[in-house]
């Protein structure tokens, strides 16, 4: 992952709206969710979850697919994982040891 596109996905996440649609779009890996859904849950107006949204899908964080009359979100869990390894090989700096308690962190989810 290149460094501006690291920092488009945290910039789409830094936002509460954005990064708790991202959650739950997550928690309900790999079926997704109906865009209806998550603009219930967000408690914001249609157009304004959009905005939001937009921004998620720009960043390459959520994928839209059409099922029916339905557009069906879904979260690009390879991205994540992507931005997770960047983060965690520039942070340990080839020094496995470093990146060993985050590792172990990671296993348990």
């Amino acid at each position: 992952m290149s460094t501006d596109k690291a920092l488009m996905v945290l910039a789409a996440l830094s936002h509460p709206t954005r990064l708790e649609a991202f959650r739950l779009l997550v928690r309900h890996a790999p079926d997704g969710l109906p865009t209806g859904a998550l603009v219930e849950a967000s408690g914001l107006t249609q157009s304004t979850f959009s905005t939001h949204l937009a921004v998620l899908a720009r960043a390459g964080l959520v994928a839209s697919e059409k099922r029916g009359r339905q557009q069906i979100q879904r979260a690009d869990l390879d991205v994540v994982r992507g931005l997770m390894t960047y983060l965690a090989k520039d942070c340990c700096q080839g020094r496995a040891e470093l990146c060993e308690p985050l590792l172990a962190d990671l296993s348990c989810c």
